[in-house]
């Protein structure tokens, strides 16, 4: 029997060797299988197994190659089973020798990491968006079925499905195995990174699922080391970097959200920040990651709320409403106008938004309403909206709202 010590030391081991291997595991075994299923089936053994031994028999040297090489034998079991031809066979035998950390012979050019074709493969736009993240989730970050169906909102058998469909669908539509290459891969690259974006954003909003974030954050990380030189992602990894950056401050000590100008900018990650600032200095022209990248740059490096550069923020926002028209940019823009030129700038934006369309689904709006009147100086009719906003919303978000009106109806009182 393990003692506790050894059987933390192992579990810390597994977890952190399924958060480095998983992808690349399931990956090279796809690519020479093309079995989706038995790929994630044996990476999935290979880990209980790591669990079972580990405690008792001490942590690898290796643990990634512990584990590539006994999913690798699990896959050569059942395949010699269910006599599969011999190239796949072989093909298996190979990563015997290449190890976990190489990738099979490759053309001029070519790119072979196993995880970044898998990336690609989840990412097809033959599927549907949630589809893709989805099983992102599953296959390349290895995140269980329950976690990715909570998120979702739906029960665990209604997501294994809705995973099964999807590989069925790769299967059956022939979707190719690869990362493609020239004019392909500029067409194909803004659909993998809106994949990530959606990924983060689910990990980032107030109700959502940290470790989604954290996901997002190492394959964006993934595709900068293995795609060099595009600006795209270099954008979007430091608008991951520096948005995340905050993560430990957004919340006080009761789990209330707290606005950016209440955070306390000491707990913010300062190494995320460096690290996003220098993602963001490779990241050229005016692409939509990159200038929400700047806008967070610009918090980032605010020593406090009152020094912002909000002027720079709202020039950034009205060039990101002419590169990607939406209504939530509208919104932000909204916002920093507001802080930038006065509130009734900002309020003026935001109706013009709302004239055109698009807002009256997004709850938000009535918030940022609420903060926009209360810094013109009515706080009975902003403590109203805030109420109004709040029941749009659950949770932190809820909380924050309601605390926030009556922060207003005190503030009224004491004035009159």
């Amino acid at each position: 029997m393990p003692d506790q010590g050894a059987v933390a030391t192992a579990a810390e081991a597994v977890a952190t060797a399924a958060t480095g291997s998983y992808a690349r595991i399931v990956a090279a075994l796809i690519r020479v299988t093309g079995d989706w299923t038995l790929a994630e089936d044996c990476a999935q053994e290979a880990l209980t197994l790591a669990w079972q031994r580990w405690p008792v028999e001490g942590v690898p040297a290796n643990p990634g190659g512990w584990l590539m090489t006994v999913a690798r034998n699990r896959a050569l079991d059942v395949l010699r089973r269910a006599t599969v031809e011999r190239r796949k066979l072989r093909e298996l035998a190979v990563l015997a020798l290449t190890g976990p950390d190489d990738g099979p012979p490759s053309g001029e050019g070519e790119i072979v990491d196993d995880r970044l074709r898998l990336v690609f493969t989840c990412c097809h736009p033959a599927l549907a968006l949630e589809a893709r993240v989805a099983l992102t989730l599953r296959t390349v970050c290895g995140v269980a079925t329950a976690d990715i169906a909570r998120a979702f909102l739906v029960t665990e058998s209604t997501m294994t499905r809705r995973l099964t469909r999807a590989k069925t669908r790769i299967a059956t539509a022939g979707i190719p195995y690869r990362v493609p290459s020239g004019p392909m891969l500029a067409e194909r690259l803004p659909g993998v990174l809106a994949v990530l974006y959606l990924l983060f954003t689910r990990g980032y909003d107030a109700n959502g699922e940290p470790a989604f974030a954290d996901e997002a954050i190492r394959l964006a990380r993934l595709l900068d080391r293995l795609l060099p030189g595009r600006s795209e992602i270099a954008g979007l990894l430091a608008l991951f970097l520096l948005q995340h950056s905050r993560r430990d401050a957004r919340r006080d000590a009761e789990g209330s959200l707290l606005t950016l100008d209440r955070q306390d900018r000491a707990r913010w990650d300062r190494t995320s920040i460096a690290e996003g600032l220098a993602a963001l200095s490779r990241a050229t022209g005016d692409g939509p990651y990159a200038l929400q990248a700047r806008i967070a740059a610009h918090h980032a490096t605010a020593p406090s709320a009152a020094a912002t550069d909000w002027v720079a923020i709202a020039e950034a926002y009205d060039r990101l409403a002419r590169v990607q028209p939406s209504p939530v940019v509208e919104l932000n823009r909204a916002v920093a106008h507001g802080y930038a030129y006065g509130p009734a700038e900002g309020l003026a934006l935001l109706s013009a938004a709302r004239a055109g369309g698009g807002l009256d689904a997004y709850p938000l709006a009535v918030a940022v309403e609420a903060d926009l009147t209360a810094r013109r100086g009515d706080r009975h009719r902003a403590a109203a909206l805030f109420r109004q906003a709040a029941e749009a919303h659950t949770g932190a978000e809820r909380r924050a709202l309601l605390a926030r009106a009556e922060t207003e109806k005190e503030w009224q009182s004491e004035q009159e």
